[in-house]
């Protein structure tokens, strides 16, 4: 077996092909980008989908290395050598190492507060003004450029200056090279996102339209640029009046296996690794993402897996994508979520598919206008697949289903906590009062609420029922629930007793009943269990003064509790 090894978190081109990593050529991506011809060209895909590599690549293949004050080896042409697009022909080929380029993330800018925010922005903008000293060299840029150049260069500039410093980095370097600018902006939308939970959207907001507007609107030494986000945002007005631009979104058709890996590159790489055995474990773990026309695996999952398959061949698949997604927006619209949407939840967990409308231009300051954000957030961010679309009047509607394993790991697991989480800050003295005082009306009331509140994916099942109303009862202050211990002849459900003293003792079994309408009836029927198995029997022999009894029963979404 091949020891090549696998380029987990590896996002450096030329560290992927210097390092002899296992590469899955993505480089007839140049190809089309340069068919295209795009001047300014978004691309918008969830995260860890290879869209940080595949910028990487763009940067290794444009720029001009003579002048990169960090570069060692002055020609990067040899890490193409053995790629694709090295067979694509000169019209293709003419482009490499041909131009200056402005290379920036705005990762960093995934901040608490504006301050440190705008500062690491501007510590990654000094940055490639250092990257780019060079042209301070010689009698290309005058003395008052060169003044100004290395103001930002050294950190004492004022803000506006940082608001225009991409748009007066490309100028420098065409007026040096002769020779119009490539800028990569990667992660675009980071800091709006970011903003917008801390509380200082506006103020980012502006500094970000500022910086794109002046670089990529009215730039005339701008020869083409590339940008990625997970969403498109173009109503934030960050690209407005921008009639260059060319947006490629998971919906689109155009570049649609090149974010991702496709069937055949997994089949490859699973060869590779004499791992092919393991092809159907795979793909129903991290498959079926649909971009465009095109299916693809979440690459970051599929590299992980692989990885360890290499290491254990009977390795366990696992949800590898969950904790490295933003799950900000999903989290905040979920809690907020109505009866319907969380019902259309639980279907789609139990593998149905539900038709809504696209948005495909999300406002985040219209995040709560309409319920219609949060699938349009879960499908742009990967947590839902297009099955089909169609399309009415000037409407798209596309239906959505869960794309596979892993994500349905992920709601059955982050998106129902999230739930749970919701119901325990809730005030639940009212409920707890009701079951200490023989209340079964009101017991019955507020159980109803809280389980329209939570999310279940088993409806029919009893331990389900049973781990939910033991989460409501562990919070009744100086009492205690147990589960499912011995006591007279079987195992109660539930009891409660206090933690010091013998006042008082609470018993609770509970059933599934098939049918509404057969609630009361298995309710008696839980009471009846309680009194034949002698659940009492514990409980009076630790001389208890007071022992209360309620049968409850569950269907679906309703219950009935009944006092005994």
């Amino acid at each position: 077996m091949s020891f090549k090894p696998l380029p987990v978190g590896v996002e450096n081109f030329e560290d992927i092909i210097t390092k002899d990593y296992y590469y899955v050529d993505k480089t007839l991506f140049i190809k089309e980008l340069i068919d295209l011809k795009g001047a300014v060209n978004l691309f918008t895909r969830p995260r860890r989908f290879g869209k940080t590599l595949n910028l990487s690549m763009f940067k290794y293949f444009f720029e001009d290395p003579e002048y990169d004050s960090i570069s060692e080896i002055k020609d990067k042409s040899y890490l193409f050598n053995k790629l694709k697009i090295t067979k694509a022909g000169d019209k293709y080929l003419s482009h490499m190492g041909k131009y200056p380029v402005i290379n920036l993330s705005l990762k960093c800018a995934k901040q608490d507060n504006f301050e440190i925010a705008y500062k690491l922005i501007k510590n990654c903008i000094e940055s490639e003004y250092g990257r780019h000293r060079y042209i301070l060299a010689g009698n290309a840029l005058d003395d008052t450029i060169k003044e100004k150049y290395q103001s930002i260069y050294k950190g004492d500039a004022d803000e506006s200056a940082y608001c225009t410093s991409l748009q007066f980095l490309s100028e420098c370097l065409y007026v040096y090279h002769k020779q119009k600018v490539v800028i990569i902006i990667d992660e675009y939308d980071v800091p709006l996102e970011t903003a917008y939970f801390n509380g200082f959207y506006d103020q980012m907001i502006g500094f970000i339209r500022s910086l794109f507007e002046s670089a990529l609107k009215t730039n005339n030494a701008l020869e083409f640029a590339i940008i990625t986000g997970c969403l498109r945002i173009s109503k934030e007005s960050i690209f407005t009046g921008l009639n260059n631009l060319n947006i490629a979104s998971i919906m689109d058709r155009k570049y649609s296996e090149h974010f991702g890996f496709v069937q055949k590159e997994v089949d490859a790489m699973l060869s590779f690794y004499n791992r092919s055995n393991k092809s159907e474990l795979v793909k129903s773990w991290y498959n079926g993402y649909e971009f465009g026309d095109t299916e693809v695996y979440n690459p970051w999952s599929t590299i992980k897996f692989t990885q360890d398959l290499v290491a254990d061949e009977n390795a366990f698949a696992k949800p590898y994508w969950g904790n490295t997604s933003s799950n900000s927006i999903v989290k905040e619209l979920i809690e907020t979520a109505d009866f319907e949407t969380k019902q259309e939840i639980e279907n789609l967990i139990s593998g149905e598919t539900i038709e809504k409308q696209i948005h495909e231009e999300i406002v985040y300051s219209d995040i709560h206008k309409t319920q219609d954000n949060l699938w349009n957030f879960l499908f742009f961010t990967g947590y839902l697949k297009k099955t089909s679309e169609r399309q009415e009047g000037d409407n798209i509607f596309i239906s959505l289903a869960i794309p596979n394993r892993e994500i349905r790991y992920i709601y059955n697991n982050t998106i129902k906590y999230w739930f749970e989480e919701k119901i325990k800050a809730a005030d639940l003295s009212k409920l707890h009062r009701a079951v200490m005082e023989g209340d079964d009306k009101v017991f019955t009331a507020e159980l109803n609420k809280y389980l329209l509140e939570n999310i279940s994916y088993h409806d029919s099942s009893e331990s389900l029922y049973h781990g939910f109303l033991l989460g409501l009862l562990t919070r009744m202050g100086n009492y205690s629930a147990k589960s499912n211990r011995e006591a007279g002849n079987g195992r109660y459900d539930i009891l409660i007793k206090p933690r010091g003293g013998r006042e008082l003792a609470i018993i609770l079994e509970l059933k599934v009943a098939p049918k509404y309408a057969e609630l009361e009836k298995y309710c008696n029927i839980a009471l009846e269990q309680i009194k034949a198995k002698n659940y009492e029997a514990e409980l009076r022999e630790d001389c208890y003064k007071k022992i209360l009894k309620y049968g409850i029963a569950f269907n679906k979404k309703d219950c009935l509790v009944k006092f005994g």
